[in-house]
């Protein structure tokens, strides 16, 4: 902990803050029969995470890495409304479990020169785990999506993200990642992407933005 003195107190950011400059994102196997074997949450949900997740990166042109396991022998293709995102992006599959012993994966996320990495990805217990403990031991500070990810049960996915939080990740989700992008309502370059996300994905949030556009206009939403 750094040590507190009233003379390095300034209204600054916290370096341990995710930046468009500074992060990576990492989509890891959203595939249909990954999904099929979820049992931790609404799948619908964990796709409206994921999805938002994704216009997130996009829309602060952050680095992204997309990834699959076995897609043409038993995954299937990444889920649609992901690809939708980013079309023209190339998917790294896989045969391994753990991503992280992917050369391709692993060089993919060197290439971008970032140290944080914002992770999601199915299974929460063995796709998510693995990858991440293997990254964080070479020293990436990870973060990991909760509600843009799923395991085949409940404790799985508990468990799994409090093996994760115990090794150093962080647990975060889709909402609050967009938001720590945005930080600043007077960020006016990226303020209709981000309340448009907010709009679609954030439920009574989203809701309430549309509702207050509707009567007071402006940025009000």
């Amino acid at each position: 902990m750094t040590e507190f003195n009233l003379d390095n107190v300034k209204a600054a950011p916290s370096e341990d803050l995710i930046t468009p400059e500074n992060s990576v994102f990492l989509f890891v196997d959203h595939q249909p029969q990954m999904f099929f074997g979820v049992g931790s949450g609404d799948r619908q949900s964990i796709v409206n995470g994921t999805v938002a997740l994704a216009k997130a990166a996009k829309a602060f042109n952050v680095p992204t890495v997309l990834t699959t396991v076995a897609a043409q022998s038993f995954s299937g293709n990444l889920l649609p409304a992901l690809r939708e995102v980013f079309p023209d992006a190339d998917i790294i599959d896989r045969t391994t479990m753990n991503a992280w012993e992917d050369e391709n994966l692993v060089n993919a996320i060197k290439a971008t020169g970032r140290r944080k990495i914002v992770i999601s990805g199915l299974w929460t217990e063995v796709c998510l785990v693995l990858p991440v403990l293997s990254a964080l031991a070479q020293g990436y500070e990870i973060f990991v999506v909760a509600d843009a990810s799923g395991g085949v049960s409940a404790e799985a996915h508990e468990h799994a993200l409090l093996r994760m939080v115990n090794a150093g990740a962080v647990p975060v989700t889709w909402l609050q990642i967009l938001l720590e992008l945005q930080r600043d309502w007077a960020r006016g370059e990226t303020y209709v992407a981000v309340t448009d996300i907010v709009k679609a994905h954030g439920g009574a949030y989203g809701l309430g933005l549309s509702y207050a556009g509707d009567f007071l206009g402006g940025n009000a939403g």
